[in-house]
């Protein structure tokens, strides 16, 4: 069956329309109108979830796990229509959105198990001695609480799992907060129809309906409301640099400042290590073209650059990752904004001087298809644009010298997401050099693999030093992501009637 949104916002349990439009750019099949965000409704929507928290902050962990299990049921229950319209929209292959919906109810589940167990709480208890000298010591407990209501912008790259009910979402109502979306408009009619579970499992679970709200569309001025907004706590955001630290910024400059949790852009370098390049160079390539044009290069683990020494053995990968490339056609990008912008990155980086272009093509409208340029490692060092994320299918072999301007480049790198090491056992000497750098630049680090691909688990860290995120001591993905929606707080002496229930006892 296939779904047709009625272009309205979700405000605490009401449909709201009216007012100006906007109208959708799919990929494929027609336009639709959706009713255009507005300052008042991120004021209708922030009270709500202020009004929410006092319930939903303190209900028991079971509850909480019990909705989010219920959203994911009613998510399967729409499978079908939201591939069809997440396909329509943003140009991604059924497979692909099949897939990410999985990911998106496994993360639901997953934290819903999660916090049933307790151990995310930290609970301390330090027991009173009334008998120690000189003074005695309190009765201290400790337990996270939930912050309050946090605000959740959706991603452009993954409709599903960073959007109106991914990680940032999860990760809030596991933790205890309530969620105001501000949906992308790359794909809106996902976003409604995501929203329209989140819906069905307010009325089935009966919780208060301010819990969620979301907001389509919008101008600059209902972003900028949302993260000034006195009641929001905190805010999740995965975008553009340019994007995430102009929010980061306001949130920085309230009156009362939040924390702002932004995953923003990442090259993802690998290292390649001379055993490993001379014994697999040319399957490492196949593999890395692989995953350099997976899903059109639009992830943010996309592994944008390749650091080997150079040599024969170089040339040779250069060689296999070109034939590994050349045969991909053109990909449709998820916008033509995004599709503009991966033009752009790529003239600038064809246009830098000692950048040579190593495989080009043809690509235009929505379409994008790989490119594939090399420097040296001196000329890498020398101009830290090059550095700089171009999102779509592009490629930048760096031949360095010798290990210690390897070591050089690892040192000149940004905050990154993703650092990967390939490798053999012959490597390790030059490996173990390179590991307290990279640990540095990096909130993941892998060996002999590629980057894209982030499971979802406890272990799991999706973040980095900035500009890969602008707080390094968080994830995005996982179950430690419920942990930025928490602050600790310390009980002394307070009578059992007066603790929270996970204290209690």
């Amino acid at each position: 069956m296939t779904y047709t949104p009625h272009g309205r916002h979700l405000i605490a349990g009401d449909w709201i329309g009216g007012g100006a439009t906007f109208a959708s750019e799919p990929a494929q099949g027609p336009a639709h109108a959706f009713s255009v965000g507005t300052v008042a409704l991120v004021d209708r929507a922030c009270a709500a979830a202020e009004e929410a928290f006092w319930s939903w902050g303190y209900t028991p962990r079971a509850t909480r796990a019990a909705f989010l299990n219920a959203i994911a049921d009613e998510i399967e229950a729409r499978a079908d229509q939201i591939t069809a319209i997440g396909c329509q929209e943003t140009g991604l292959p059924a497979a692909r959105l099949q897939g990410e919906r999985g990911r998106t109810t496994g993360q639901l589940r997953l934290f819903a198990t999660h916090i049933l167990k307790g151990d995310y709480l930290d609970r301390r208890h330090d027991p009173a001695l009334p008998d120690r000298q000189p003074l005695p010591r309190p009765d201290i407990k400790l337990v996270e609480r939930p912050i309050g209501p946090v605000a959740v912008f959706g991603a452009s790259n993954f409709p599903l799992a960073f959007s109106t009910a991914g990680g940032d979402t999860a990760a809030a109502l596991a933790a205890g907060c309530p969620v105001v979306v501000k949906g992308h408009s790359a794909h809106p009619g996902t976003a409604e129809i995501i929203a329209e579970a989140i819906h069905a499992a307010i009325a089935t679970c009966g919780v208060h309906p301010g819990v969620f709200s979301l907001i389509q569309g919008g101008r600059r001025d209902v972003g900028t409301a949302l993260v000034e907004h006195p009641v929001i706590k905190a805010v999740g955001f995965t975008g553009s640099l340019a994007g995430g630290r102009a929010l980061f910024d306001r949130c920085c400059a309230r009156p009362e400042p939040i924390p702002f949790f932004g995953e923003l852009g990442s090259v993802n370098p690998m290292f390649l290590l001379p055993a490993a390049l001379s014994a697999r160079g040319a399957e490492i390539a196949k593999g890395w073209a692989g995953s350099l044009t997976m899903g059109a290069g639009q992830f943010c683990t996309n592994p944008g650059i390749a650091v080997l020494i150079d040599g024969p053995e170089a040339d040779a990968f250069t060689t296999a990752a070109t034939a590994a490339l050349e045969p991909v056609g053109a990909q449709v990008m998820l916008t033509d904004g995004i599709a503009a912008a991966y033009r752009t990155g790529r003239d600038r980086i064809a246009a830098s001087a000692g950048v040579q272009a190593v495989l080009t093509s043809m690509c235009d409208l929505r379409n994008a298809t790989p490119y594939l340029f090399a420097t040296t490692g001196a000329e890498w060092l020398a101009n830290h644009a090059l550095g700089e994320e171009v999102f779509g299918p592009l490629g930048l072999i760096v031949r360095v010298k010798d290990a210690a301007e390897m070591m050089a480049v690892a040192r000149s790198l940004r905050g990154q997401l993703t650092c990967t090491l390939h490798l053999d056992a012959a490597d390790t000497a030059l490996a173990q050099d390179l590991m307290p750098v990279l640990e540095r630049k990096a909130g993941r680090v892998l060996a002999n693999g590629f980057p894209t691909g982030v499971e979802v688990c406890d272990a799991m860290v999706h973040g980095g030093p900035y500009p890969a995120s602008t707080n390094f001591g968080a994830t995005s993905v996982g179950t430690l992501s419920i942990r930025r929606f928490l602050r600790p707080v310390c009980y002394q002496n307070l009578p059992d009637a007066l603790l929270p229930d996970d204290l209690r006892g």
